[in-house]
């Protein structure tokens, strides 16, 4: 081989593994998604570390008269502050998340005409551009069903596509002029009624990526106890519908959106049933007592007090805790059943994670998610 073309051939070679090694990094890079409540922004600033992340969605801004209006009236101020963030993480992006299960009552109209969606997406563009903020999540908590008692209608299901087209439209105009790319994402519910409400393979080529929020199978608006965010199907459970996080990934393969876009929810938070029946630890039992919501960070707590013994399903890759002596129960999600998410994630080559929420946690579980989602 003549000197020439043996250098040009290690030339060649070395970029062959350069690129593969980029190929590799990208692939290997999830993102780390965290809702931040506003209100904890006031006396929880401090605990937030940046350099785990690489988004927040601020939660939530209201939508008034057609428009994303902030809900707060200190927002602005703890948006400011969240956004100085980027001083220690200069890679991280804010996206202010719209509506929630509370303030989603206005999606509906907002996006009813033409004329609404102008005016609605028009307001957002104004929204990013004075906040200085990186995209818009929308979550609307559903479209063509009533979520709490929301304004809903049947042609919600399309107009929800044309609103998400024109939002994809303005922030790719305003992203040529400002040389950068603006964010656009929904919340998705866990299961097939939602996706039976919007059409994801059309919408899914407007947004960068699509967070599942696969928490909350199970809660107080129920009679008897299960997981609320299993990763898998449990054995144990007698429902006919038997709700996964793989479920609704599979769900959300099936009605078209690409895996590299989906993101999987993790529950920084518990959901708990008081005078639970004592069968089965607790698990799939009626439950006759008051149900609760409880943050991981007391969900240990509650733990070193001896009252609790936490179980764990094998096939669901989930824990639970069951207190014999007040028939209590509680579902969540611990740095066992993190690790396990994270696994199926890099395994089924999805886009990261996201969870709710930040402060729910006392920074084990997202040091977990971090770690787990970077090793190769």
């Amino acid at each position: 081989m003549k000197k020439t073309s043996f250098i040009a051939f290690c030339l060649f070679v070395g970029f062959l593994f350069n690129n593969l090694e980029i190929q590799s990094q990208e692939k290997n890079n999830k993102k780390i998604i965290g809702y931040i409540v506003g209100g904890n922004v006031d006396d929880k600033f401090g605990e937030i570390s940046p350099e785990r992340l690489t988004h927040i969605n601020y939660a939530f801004a209201n939508i008034k008269d057609g428009k994303i209006i902030f809900g707060n009236s200190k927002d602005e101020e703890r948006l400011k502050k969240i956004n100085s963030l980027k001083e220690t993480n200069p890679d991280l992006k804010i996206l202010i998340s719209v509506g929630g299960w509370a303030w989603s009552g206005g999606f509906s109209e907002a996006v009813a005409t033409k004329t609404a969606r102008e005016r609605f997406a028009n307001s957002g563009i104004s929204f990013l551009q004075k906040h200085k903020i990186d995209g818009i999540d929308l979550d609307w908590e559903y479209p063509g069903q009533p979520g709490a008692g929301n304004a809903h209608a049947p042609e919600d299901k399309q107009n929800f596509t044309f609103v998400l087209k024109l939002f994809r439209k303005k922030l790719d105009s305003l992203g040529k002029v400002d040389q950068r790319n603006y964010l656009l994402t929904i919340a998705t519910a866990a299961n097939q009624e939602y996706l039976d409400h919007v059409e994801l393979s059309k919408i899914h080529p407007y947004l960068d990526f699509i967070n599942i929020m696969s928490y909350d199978y199970q809660g107080g608006w129920n009679d008897s106890t299960s997981h609320h965010t299993n990763l898998y199907i449990s054995e144990t459970d007698p429902d006919n519908y038997k709700q996964s996080t793989q479920t609704a990934v599979k769900e959300h393969l099936e009605a078209g959106a690409p895996s590299e876009k989906i993101i999987v929810g993790v529950a920084f938070y518990g959901r708990g049933w008081h005078e639970t029946e004592n069968k089965n630890f607790g698990l799939h039992q009626r439950a006759f007592g008051n149900a609760f919501s409880i943050n991981y960070r007391e969900i240990k707590d509650s733990l070193k007090t001896g009252k609790y013994k936490r179980y764990w399903d094998e096939a669901a890759k989930a824990p639970f805790l069951w207190s014999e002596a007040t028939g209590t129960f509680i579902t969540y999600d611990d740095l066992a059943s993190i690790r396990a998410k994270a696994k199926f994630i890099k395994d089924n080559e999805l886009g990261g994670a996201m969870f709710w929420q930040y402060h729910g946690d006392d920074g084990e579980l997202l040091t977990t998610l971090c770690s787990e989602l970077k090793k190769q």
